[in-house]
């Protein structure tokens, strides 16, 4: 007989040893790091775009899971979709047999692609990524896929060859061979295009690392080189799409931009099940699975499972009835005028950027003799410093959760869930505004803490 199991009496006798079982068993950087900062929070439960802790304290959620809580926590129509799913009791991946569920989500997503035709399914942003890479090299024939520097388009092998931070590459060579061209930069494209041997360029409409947005006309342009070099156009809207910048997808911004393969996940999982999806033209498709011997040539063990697929249905659905996209555009507008408004009032702040509900915060030298002598202390140690210094009082102080937007750099980067509105955009600004008025003063706990990084940051050297 089947011994009984009980998660929430598990949950409540093991649940306080959180940090301890990551420390012994999973990563043991993370607990560390978590103590060192101030984040080892416990968070009791979660809805929207607020967490609350044991006491009661509500916390507002300014990073989505890096973007994947698109709708927030625990939306009641993706909540059900999965009940149903389950309850159904599917016949779900049998492997020889065709489900409705991945052919619907499938139609729905290209309801908002008119351009492209065909859908693989996967499990996660990375492994789209992976997809994209293999179906260009093999659709042209061509071994090499060009990106741009500082991109971030995933963190396994093939997805890390394309990967433009030095960081998350060090020590895992050797890589593809593939090749980093700026952001923005024709002249670089076109001298790499004119070797003949590129399968495609891979971009970041709007680059996470940063925030940067591709220049004005960039990827017209680009799209227009890579097709007359018979190369590929694969836009990574992994985190960008499904709503995030203000459009479906972020290259919608630009006009005639129609990218050959288009990479999409984390919103599209409601923050439940984890998928990924890569999107692309007919002929792509068709010359990877050119006949039935190549029928599995590319699959994936979990893709296209009935719960992931009701999901992305679910959020799908969501986001049409509630008009998400409409909201990211509107209450980012707002947001990010707000903060661009406080750049002539702090000289710590330089420049407020991005597009919807994905907004960048840079921080940059300022001008007075005080201020100047603390910020050179920190860039001394590690450059990203201060941006940590925000971060955290956002959280210990205001309760709300940003994050620093890549290591060495002093930006802030605001993905929240879809759905915030006014009154988020008024607690946001209202405790930005509060923390840097402390961090203006030159003096007090904000720069006590400055100092701990600085200790910490050398020690780590």
């Amino acid at each position: 007989m089947t011994k009984e199991f009980d998660l929430g009496r598990l949950l409540a006798e093991r649940g306080a040893e959180r940090y301890e079982l990551h420390a012994r068993h999973l990563n043991h950087q993370l607990p560390r790091m978590l103590h060192t900062i101030g984040f080892d929070k416990v968070y009791e439960r979660a809805e929207g775009a607020y967490f609350w802790d044991a006491e009661g304290n509500d916390y507002l959620d300014m990073l989505a899971g890096f973007g994947v809580m698109g709708l927030g926590r625990h939306h009641p129509v993706v909540r059900k979709a999965l009940h149903d799913v389950l309850d159904a009791s599917l016949a779900d991946l049998t492997r020889f047999d065709c489900q409705p569920l991945p052919g619907l989500l499938a139609e729905q997503l290209l309801r908002h692609s008119p351009h492209l035709d065909r859908v693989f399914f996967g499990n996660s942003g990375t492994e789209a990524v992976e997809t994209a890479l293999k179906f260009a090299r093999y659709a042209t024939g061509r071994p090499r896929v060009l990106y741009c520097a500082h991109a971030f388009h995933g963190l396994t092998t093939g997805s890390l060859s394309v990967n433009g931070e030095s960081g998350f590459r060090d020590g895992f060579a050797p890589l593809l061979p593939d090749t980093a061209v700026p952001l923005g930069d024709l002249d670089a494209l076109r001298a790499e295009l004119a070797q003949g041997d590129v399968a495609g360029l891979i971009v970041e409409p709007i680059q996470g690392k940063g925030v940067h947005e591709s220049p004005p006309g960039y990827l017209r342009a680009a799209q227009e080189l890579l097709h007359r070099h018979k190369a590929l156009l694969i836009a990574d809207e992994v985190q960008t799409g499904l709503g995030r910048t203000g459009d479906f997808y972020a290259y919608q911004h630009e006009d005639g931009v129609e990218p050959d393969l288009v990479c999409v996940a984390k919103a599209l999982s409601g923050g439940y099940v984890p998928v990924g999806a890569t999107l692309g033209k007919d002929w792509i498709f068709k010359k990877v699975y050119s006949s039935m011997d190549r029928v599995l040539v590319h699959s994936a063990s979990f893709g296209s499972n009935a719960q992931a697929m009701a999901a992305g249905l679910a959020v799908l659905a969501v986001m049409e009835d509630e008009k998400t996209v409409e909201n990211a555009r509107t209450t980012g507008e707002l947001l990010k005028s707000r903060l661009a408004a406080l750049v002539d009032r702090y000289e710590l702040l330089s420049e407020v950027r991005g597009r919807g509900l994905m907004i960048g915060i840079e921080f940059g030298r300022p001008k007075s003799l005080k201020l100047r002598g603390r910020w050179t202390m920190l860039q001394a140690a590690r450059k990203g410093l201060f941006a940590q210094m925000v971060v955290v009082p956002l959280l210990q102080k205001h309760r709300i959760l940003t994050q620093v937007s890549g290591d060495h750099l002093e930006v802030i980067k605001l993905i929240p869930p879809l759905i915030v509105g006014e009154r988020e955009v008024d607690r946001f600004v209202e405790a930005f505004t509060a923390v840097m008025d402390e961090a203006h003063s030159g003096g007090g706990l904000m720069w006590e803490f400055g100092r701990t990084l600085v200790k910490q940051a050398v020690a780590n050297r």
